[in-house]
């Protein structure tokens, strides 16, 4: 009888150790960290100081990349501001210059910001500029 009881406890345990290690391996699975994200736009005849779409980064690299570009003036290049929206006044991160993309319409410009830190970001197109519209072909921003 004890040794019925015994073996009944030992696949009672069995069991819980496979339950538990079967939970952690999909606990595991759920709590992996997050695969970068991004998405894809353009930009068609933005004024200074255009805001584009806030984004949810959960914290690390943002990169930028625009694909053909030009403006109504020098077709030289824009100012690429990325910017926190927080309460109060929003952060202003490095201010990027994107020259490479107004070659040609298959040409790209890139910019990379270092983590700021989770939160909801955007970017502004020449940022106290006057004047200048511009117009981008194909943009990518990956979080």
């Amino acid at each position: 009888m004890r040794s019925s009881r015994l073996a009944a406890l030992r696949d009672s345990s069995r069991r819980t150790g496979v339950a538990v290690l079967g939970a952690t391996a999909v606990l595991g699975f759920v709590a992996s960290p997050a695969e970068a994200s991004s998405y894809t736009s353009y930009l068609s005849n933005v004024s200074p100081g255009f805001e584009s779409s806030r984004w949810n980064d959960s914290g690390g690299t943002t990169v930028i990349k625009f694909t053909g570009c030009r403006d109504n003036y020098t077709d030289t290049g824009m100012h690429i501001l990325l910017r926190k929206d927080v309460l109060g006044i929003d952060p202003a991160y490095v201010n990027g210059y994107f020259t490479n993309c107004f070659t040609s319409s298959t040409a790209v410009s890139t910019g990379t910001w270092v983590d700021h830190g989770s939160g909801s970001y955007y970017f502004v197109v020449n940022s106290g500029m006057t004047g200048v519209n511009v117009w981008v072909n194909s943009l990518t921003i990956t979080y």
